[in-house]
């Protein structure tokens, strides 16, 4: 296993998840409550008089340094995951209620069922977002440590959402141990069954870069092939996974192409981004990725894992190299 596309893999992934937009929102969270009102207020005021110039987070009288360029909630659930890996993962993640934190809506639904004494995998089955891609993000972790995130998954996700996550883990193995994205892409396939959404997306999404010859020129192909644009939330598992997937193939694991393409897909930026920094971060290695980027995207906010904040992410790596 190459050291430096385990490094790759996870300042791939922080990488990922600072360049989507919902990264400054989330980040936003560091901020005092009356701020994000205000944005909602100004949001309410551009809808009631037909304007056209949309707010963005702001600082104002506060601190901008939360505002600037770098990763948010899925850096540090991939954080978190690589810190608590060898625990078993039901009671690790027993360990979060009633902290303060933010997670996905299948996590903070997988915390309750806990809290009321449902287990795995019932606690991620009986979930109304057991098909996001939370655990995929997590499995990543998994990935790099060329293990099976099916425990994970499980406390949180149930169908796609389990299946992405093992496709996601099985890819950035494959990735970092040999730096191929086809293959890579292959043993992420392996997993996807025809029969369901994500494995039919994933083939689909593939097909459809394919054709389009390179990863930005497949962004409109993958649009239309990806998303229906009805539901409220980019972050199913049968979306995000076959994005990362078909973006890293059409891009040849170059994280400088994928990455900024995966960000121009708008509805999925919450997280498709990340998963295509970790796969192509894992096939090119740390010393592929932009300096300016690994600076900017190393240090941890604790915007949703406040005890994470300015934990370094690449001090984590050190014991797996």
């Amino acid at each position: 296993m190459s050291g430096d596309r385990i490094r790759g893999a996870v300042a791939g992934l922080a990488v990922g998840d600072a360049a989507g937009w919902p990264a400054s929102r989330h980040r936003a969270a560091l901020h005092a409550p009356w701020s994000r009102r205000l944005h909602r207020e100004l949001d309410a005021f551009a809808e009631e008089h037909r304007v056209t110039t949309l707010p963005v987070p702001f600082a104002l009288n506060q601190p901008t340094a939360p505002l600037a360029v770098g990763p948010s909630d899925d850096a540090e659930w991939l954080a978190w995951t690589l810190l608590t890996a060898d625990r078993p993962r039901a009671a690790a993640f027993r360990e979060l209620i009633g902290k303060d934190l933010r997670a996905r809506v299948s996590v903070r639904t997988a915390l309750d069922n806990l809290d009321r004494g449902v287990e795995p995998p019932a606690s991620g089955h009986d979930n109304p977002h057991h098909f996001d891609d939370a655990a995929a993000v997590r499995a990543v972790a998994f990935g790099v440590l060329g293990r099976d995130p099916s425990d994970d998954a499980q406390v949180t996700n149930a169908g796609d959402g389990v299946l992405g996550a093992r496709a996601m883990a099985a890819a950035v193995t494959t990735a970092v141990a040999t730096g191929d994205v086809a293959r890579a892409v292959a043993a992420a396939l392996d997993l996807l069954p025809e029969g369901t959404a994500i494995g039919h997306n994933a083939r689909l999404a593939l097909s459809a870069a394919e054709r389009a010859g390179e990863a930005f020129a497949a962004v409109p192909a993958l649009d239309a092939a990806l998303l229906d644009h009805v539901y409220s939330y980019g972050v199913g598992a049968a979306q995000t996974v076959p994005a990362a997937l078909a973006l890293a193939a059409a891009s040849g694991g170059d994280l400088t192409r994928a990455v900024p393409a995966a960000a121009c897909l708008a509805a999925l930026a919450d997280s498709a981004p990340a998963l295509t920094g970790a796969l192509t971060g894992a096939c090119g290695g740390f010393e592929a990725i932009p300096e300016g980027w690994t600076a900017s995207a190393r240090t941890l906010a604790g915007c949703c894992l406040p005890e994470l904040a300015g934990q370094d992410l690449m001090e984590l790596t050190k014991g797996l190299v």
